[in-house]
């Protein structure tokens, strides 16, 4: 709700939350990609988007930063 300008998605982070939040997965702390506006995790290799200054910390809004090579636990069919 509530409809904003187009640069609306592009509000960074609030820098001092950054120490306050973790990875809700690996609960290790997030570091703060400026150029994509993202939380990467890098042991995991996930991003959570960043929207109107607020981290989108669900996983399943995460992406993958990394191609990881197929492992036991692959995804494929």
């Amino acid at each position: 709700s509530g409809s904003g300008s187009g640069s609306a998605r592009a509000q960074p982070l609030e820098p001092s939350l950054l120490r306050f939040l973790v990875c809700p997965l690996s609960k290790r702390p997030l570091r703060y990609e400026e150029a994509t506006n993202e939380l990467i995790n890098e042991e995991l290799g996930i991003a959570y988007p960043i929207i109107d200054g607020i981290p989108n910390m669900v996983p399943e809004a995460a992406r993958r930063t990394h191609k990881k090579p197929p492992a036991e636990g692959s995804e494929q069919p």
